[in-house]
């Protein structure tokens, strides 16, 4: 065991000092909960420390958090909300101040109201374009911090998994926010927080070897086995809590964890999701054929708009237009294809709640007929949504038709017109005109009108590393 912390010190050291941060103030402690192997360890010494205080000790509450993404490996989810759920019971039976506390993306912000609702490319192999980890891991935890600190009027401590052994760039990372002689870093978004690494010292044999003992049970009653089952053939890291931003230079280990999202496309080969199918659970093919489908289409021309979400365009290399979102038609086939896994499987893929946001999203961007997500609902699953008997066209198909008819006539761009009469929607009841009359102006105005003006044909416009940005 080189390099391990149990070389010079007992676990009963460890625990002390955890208890000693505990009893230095009155901040609420707030433990970032993936269901890995680090943050497991992280809880199972936390709880120890509670128990092992007298009940007039346990002078502040301890929150649990833990991030749900909504697109989570079923196992994954499964496992974290049986681990939920004992947590809970076990410290209402000790009488502990503990609150399990489970957090999830806004229905509007999720990975499918994006891609699907707002046409977002999927993040690239190569790491760029990550726009998921900050909006369904980060922000979710980070909102209830704040809603702590605003509810309790105080600052709070963060608790986060992260030791120095899991890279040479987070140990340096570490390392270089550490505050002389403290236990505590501030935090680096959150000004009325701090971070206490309580394990940062452990190595991975370290983290092991106290899931092992007491016949691998964790403090709260949990079976540690069913960890080393999940880690089992492949590595796992941990996935980002509100501690760090995925801007910051340490790694992000979801791509490679047991414990990241089934449809990631930050690697190229999900080790996690293809190695259980390999265990044995066959239930999950399903996912890894829509994963590598989804991959497949994020760069077919056919499939991606020519213009970015906020109108302006860019040249290629080799003086074509580059990428904006997936296309109206993209998205619905990525919906129809969805769903239609989540009819096979029997398991939820997407929510209620996100269907709906999707649904308005293109109802104010889209869909003149107020019902192509709903027709296609019940298309594929043969049921109605609950909001389906309140949708209803924003025209007639005779006043759908002129529309048409106009734009050919005058040489309109029909999606002009339609993105026209959205904004019109949006914008008739403010008594003030002008905001209506500067929202159609800047329609009328974007660079997608005038692209072929904007292109030098000898050499292009290029911003090849920025296809995705403003979409």
């Amino acid at each position: 065991m080189t390099n391990s912390y149990f070389n010079e010190n007992k676990l009963e050291d460890l625990l002390d000092e955890i208890k000693f941060v505990y009893q230095s103030d009155e901040r609420p402690w707030i433990i970032g909960y993936s269901g890995g192997k680090d943050s497991t360890v992280l809880t199972h010494l936390v709880y120890l420390m509670l128990k092992n205080l007298k009940p007039d000790e346990r002078k502040k509450s301890v929150h649990i958090v833990s991030s749900d993404t909504l697109v989570e490996n079923p196992l994954i989810k499964q496992y974290l909300d049986d681990m939920l759920y004992l947590l809970s019971e076990a410290a209402e039976k000790d009488k502990l101040p503990v609150v399990v506390k489970k957090v999830t993306p806004a229905p509007d912000t999720t990975f499918w109201a994006n891609v699907i609702g707002r046409g977002f490319p999927t993040p690239r192999t190569n790491g760029t374009f990550r726009w998921c980890t900050d909006r369904l891991k980060i922000a979710p935890s980070g909102t209830y911090i704040n809603e702590i600190i605003e509810k309790e009027k105080t600052e709070v401590v963060v608790l986060l998994g992260v030791r120095k052994e899991e890279s040479i760039a987070r140990k340096r990372r570490i390392e270089g926010r550490e505050l002389a002689d403290r236990l505590l870093n501030r935090h680096e978004t959150i000004k009325q927080a701090y971070v206490y690494p309580a394990i940062v010292e452990l190595t991975t044999d370290d983290v092991w070897k106290i899931l092992m003992e007491n016949s691998m049970k964790n403090a709260w009653g949990g079976d540690n086995r069913r960890i080393v089952e999940l880690y089992s053939g492949a590595d796992g890291g941990e996935c980002p809590f509100a501690g760090f931003s995925s801007k910051d230079a340490q790694p992000q280990t979801c791509g490679q964890s047991r414990f990241g999202c089934w449809v990631c496309t930050v690697v190229k080969e999900d080790k996690s999701l293809n190695g259980f199918i390999k265990t044995g659970h066959r239930e999950l093919i399903p996912l890894a054929e829509f994963r590598k489908w989804l991959m497949s289409i994020r760069d077919v021309p056919e499939k991606r708009e020519k213009k970015r979400r906020d109108g302006t365009v860019y040249w290629t290399n080799n003086n074509e237009l580059g990428f904006g979102p997936f296309t109206w038609e993209a998205r619905q086939e990525i919906l129809e294809r969805l769903l239609s896994i989540q009819k096979q499987m029997s398991y939820e893929l997407i929510t209620e709640d996100e269907l709906r946001a999707i649904d308005e999203i293109w109802d104010n961007e889209k869909d003149l007929s107020r019902r192509t997500l709903v027709d296609l609902y019940y298309r594929v699953m043969e049921t109605r949504l609950p909001w389906d008997h309140l949708k209803r066209p924003m025209f007639d198909d005779d006043t759908v038709a002129k529309l048409q008819a106009y734009a050919k006539q005058y040489n309109v761009p029909l999606e002009l017109l339609h993105t026209m009469i959205f904004s019109t929607s949006k914008n008739k009841y403010f008594s003030n005109t002008k905001r209506l009359r500067d929202a159609l102006g800047k329609l009328v105005t974007q660079q997608w009108l005038q692209e072929a003006s904007l292109c030098d044909t000898e050499e292009g416009i290029v911003d090849g590393d920025q296809e995705d940005s403003n979409l």
